[in-house]
């Protein structure tokens, strides 16, 4: 059970740049109960249990968008980056108290607090190329980094690639992190997150008739973790592995836009 609340302050200073402050933002994830199969899976998996454990997530965040749409322009861009600090003003006030900044498992509502830092950057840029045939790319990149009184972030906060709107050949949680493939099991996905995500897609889209249009799309990505993990060997970011260790998938859709929503069906092909 996940459950909280937060305060934002949005303001836009121009028709492009939006900024969005979320000073006070607090998340409690709480394990209700578990199954005799859950915790079997659990044992197994001591990172996935040490994520999933009870823990208070206080944190602090920056957004800035920038979004041209407004501006009817031939070629649209979309870029938005987001900052996260979570626990660090509340081990400060800790340590005005006398508790340690090294001291790990400090508690509020008796569960550790989570410490990390994550920031996470998106663009999207549609280049039109004549009457309705466009160009639409994306890159998405994004790091998280726990230490502290938690050292490993909770589970939700994790990043994880895969599925229909990420690398379209692969389903949610299909592929990572780096190199490491689980023995095959029906909860193998669950340990296939990681602390660093890279990501990027382009796709080629014509008219066909009316309002129903063709795609072609080529799509590439992968998590990894930050450090090494026993359990899953391979998953550790290293440059000299990240061309190899990247997934690529192509394949074809199509698209029917009722201009306040777009339909779309996909063909992926994991190559």
């Amino acid at each position: 059970l996940s459950f909280g609340g937060n305060v934002t302050y949005d303001f836009q200073r121009s028709r492009t740049w939006k900024h969005s402050i979320t000073p006070f933002q607090l998340t409690f994830n709480t394990l209700q109960s578990t199954t005799a199969r859950f915790d079997s899976i659990t044992i197994a998996n001591p990172t996935l249990a040490l994520s999933l454990s009870n823990q208070f997530i206080p944190a602090m965040n920056y957004t800035l968008t920038y979004d041209n749409a407004r501006m009817r322009r031939r070629h649209q861009l979309w870029w938005e980056t987001s900052f996260t600090s979570a626990g660090n003003v509340t081990s400060l006030i800790y340590a005005a108290f006398g508790k340690g900044l090294n001291e790990k498992d400090k508690k509020l509502l008796n569960s550790p607090y989570a410490q990390f830092l994550k920031m996470t950057s998106e663009i999207r840029a549609t280049l039109k190329i004549a009457n309705k045939h466009y160009l639409a790319t994306r890159f998405m990149g994004g790091v998280l980094w726990s230490y502290g009184n938690h050292t490993v972030p909770p589970y939700s906060e994790q990043f994880y690639i895969g599925g229909a709107n990420s690398i379209r050949a692969f389903g949610v949680r299909g592929i990572g992190p780096g190199s490491y493939n689980p023995a095959e099991s029906s909860y193998s996905y669950l340990d296939q997150v990681g602390n660093i995500r890279f990501e990027c897609n382009m796709e080629y889209r014509f008219p066909i008739v009316a309002n129903l249009f063709g795609a072609v799309f080529l799509d590439a990505g992968n998590v990894w973790l930050t450090k090494e993990d026993p359990a899953r060997p391979g998953g550790r970011f290293q440059w000299k592995n990240f061309g190899k260790e990247l997934a690529l998938g192509t394949g074809a859709g199509l698209r029917y836009d009722l201009e306040f929503l777009v339909i779309r069906f996909d063909v992926g092909v994991g190559l």
